[in-house]
C-alpha cells in the first residue's frame, strides 16, 4: 500500500506493507535513526515521536495510520544548525548517559514545554513517567528540562526587549506627531 505523510516538514510517499510500524518506517525506510526501537511493548518510551503535535510511542502506531498526518522526530527538533533548548539542556546538564532513551525523552519533554513552559519538578517527572532510563536516575533529565524551560524564558524576554528597543529606535526617527 502507498502512504503519504509529512515528516519533519517534508512530505514523503512510500510503498509499504500494511503492518509496518511507524518506528520501522522512520528508521528503516526513511533512515531517521534518531528514533530508537526499544522494548517492542510500548513500555520504554524510546520510540516517542509526535503525531500531529502529540507524543506517541511509534512502536504502537502503524505507518499506514500516520498517512495524511504530521510526524516530527528528534531530527526535526533543531532549527537549521540551532539546537532546540531541550537539546541544549540535555547537553548542559548531562541529561544522558548511554543516550538510548534520549530521543524519546527529548520529544516528550519538548511536548511538555510546548504546553507548560514553566513546569515544576513534579510536573516534569509526571510527563516523563512513561519513559524508562536505565542509566541516569532521572535527576539529570529533570535538570535538563528545567534548564530548557529557563533558557527558553530568557530567550523570550531577550526577544521582547530587542523588539521593543527596535520599535523605540524607529519611533525616535519620526517627527513629533507623525505616525510610523
Amino acid at each position: 500500500m502507498q502512504v503519504t505523510m509529512t515528516v519533519n516538514d517534508v512530505e514523503v510517499t512510500r510503498e509499504i506493507e500494511g503492518r509496518l510500524l511507524l518506528v520501522h518506517f522512520l528508521r528503516d525506510v526513511l533512515g531517521l535513526t534518531g528514533t530508537h526501537w526499544g522494548c517492542d511493548t510500548s513500555n520504554c518510551g524510546t520510540c516517542v515521536v509526535w503525531l500531529d503535535g502529540e507524543p506517541v510511542k511509534s512502536c504502537t502506531v502503524l505507518a499506514a495510520m500516520a498517512g495524511g498526518h504530521q510526524v516530527r522526530t528528534v531530527e526535526g527538533l533543531a532549527t537549521g544548525a540551532e539546537l532546540d533548548p531541550i537539546q541544549q539542556g540535555f547537553i548542559q546538564c548531562h541529561g544522558l548517559q548511554c543516550g538510548f532513551c534520549t530521543p524519546g525523552m527529548m520529544m516528550t519533554a519538548r511536548a511538555l514545554l510546548n504546553t507548560n513552559p514553566d513546569p515544576s519538578e513534579a510536573e516534569i517527572r509526571e510527563a516523563i513517567s512513561g519513559q524508562i532510563c536505565r542509566c541516569t536516575g532521572y535527576a539529570t533529565i529533570v535538570r535538563s528540562v528545567r534548564w530548557a524551560a529557563v533558557a527558553a524564558a530568557a530567550a523570550r524576554v531577550a526577544e521582547t526587549t530587542e523588539s521593543r528597543e527596535a520599535g523605540e529606535i524607529a519611533d525616535a526617527g519620526q517627527p513629533a506627531g507623525s505616525v510610523a
